[in-house]
């Protein structure tokens, strides 16, 4: 079956807006995290490169890719670099079944923004941020060096243990909804109330396994430094160093993004219909409001990491298994009973 060409391009349209957009805002993120923590900590933040310091962060990627290129000779070469390219990789690859938007009309053609609402979406973000984790497994295994595989250790065994309490929490989303469609649970949210309402506990769940899966503090034992040096990216330098460190700024902006699309309607602007605007200014209004979302988001990361002490290793794990999935397997249960009561 032939491809219209003009299907191709939409796609391909979208693609790199989406791909452009997710950088930018990750490139910026690590500049607010520093105004962020300064702001906390009641100092000023970068400000010498360029305005208001709003150049730092081309500064930062001029820095990453002048240093010198380092590769222990003990190290596995290849798999050395292949850790932060899985890591950058997988990162980018889920932002494309997040609606974005709903959809943009020129002269009937519509555009939706949203690169493929395939009717497993939430199996594929699940998908591609399991194999996440081996970024970081082969990361710190190659590097030969102990500190970088008890990071790479503590790293797996952590993801695992969150992602079944969020695999959990998802199910009892998917009960309510009755979906594995991201675009269609975001649509649906556009004609009722917010999934929040109707799974509070389920998103506190999915918000504290996010945390944990993005290893943003409390939850970043994995590079913790006052114990492992740097952790699993220990040996990295210059560019695959700055890799890992953006993948993890894209995971938190992705992260946020699919919370907002979960939980609090994504694009969805309450009573918007009421003021009859264009279809176009629809869209536009309710894309910057998901975004605003994402950044509310992306602050309350960013207020996290600079106020909470991280756990010990011991903590983490017993919050995991022994708090996080009993409360997910409970939220399970209530969600089936009001299903069957509300829904009978």
């Amino acid at each position: 079956m032939e491809i219209p060409v003009e299907f191709l391009l939409e796609k391909t349209i979208v693609v790199v807006a989406v791909f452009t957009i997710s950088l930018v805002i990750a490139m910026y993120s690590t500049y607010a995290e520093r105004k962020v923590s300064a702001l906390l900590q009641d100092r000023i933040g970068p400000n010498r490169a360029g305005p208001l310091g709003l150049l730092q962060p081309l500064a930062d990627g001029v820095k990453f890719f002048m240093k010198e290129e380092i590769i222990p000779s003990s190290a596995n070469k290849a798999l050395f670099i292949l850790g932060p390219s899985i890591a950058m990789m997988t990162a980018c690859l889920t932002g494309a079944v997040i609606p974005w938007g709903s959809y943009l009309d020129f002269n009937g053609v519509q555009v939706a923004l949203q690169v493929t609402d395939i009717n497993i979406g939430v199996l594929y973000i699940f998908a591609v941020v399991s194999i996440g984790v081996y970024g970081v497994m082969i990361g710190g295994w190659a590097s030969n060096n102990k500190f970088s595989l008890m990071g790479a250790i503590r790293a797996s065994s952590q993801m695992i243990s969150y992602e079944i309490a969020m695999g959990l929490a998802i199910i009892a989303l998917i009960m309510t909804t009755g979906t594995l469609s991201i675009g269609e649970i975001v649509q649906q949210q556009t004609t009722d109330w917010w999934n929040i309402v109707y799974q509070p506990l389920g998103f506190f769940i999915f918000m504290v396994c996010s945390f944990a899966e993005c290893n943003r503090t409390p939850f970043d034992l994995p590079e913790c430094e006052a114990e492992l040096v740097g952790g699993y990216h220990t040996e990295y330098s210059s560019m695959k160093l700055g890799l890992y460190l953006f993948a993890e700024y894209i995971n938190m902006f992705i992260s946020s993004a699919v919370m907002s699309a979960f939980y609090f309607g994504g694009y969805d602007i309450p009573y918007i219909e009421a003021l009859n605007l264009d279809q176009n200014m629809v869209t536009i209004l309710g894309t910057l409001f998901f975004f605003t979302k994402i950044i509310l988001f992306i602050f309350l990361f960013m207020w996290v990491r600079w106020t909470l002490p991280r756990f010990r290793y011991d903590q983490l794990m017993n919050l995991g298994w022994k708090i996080m999935i009993p409360l997910a397997i409970a939220n399970i249960i209530i969600t089936g009973a009001c299903v069957l009561i509300f829904k009978a």
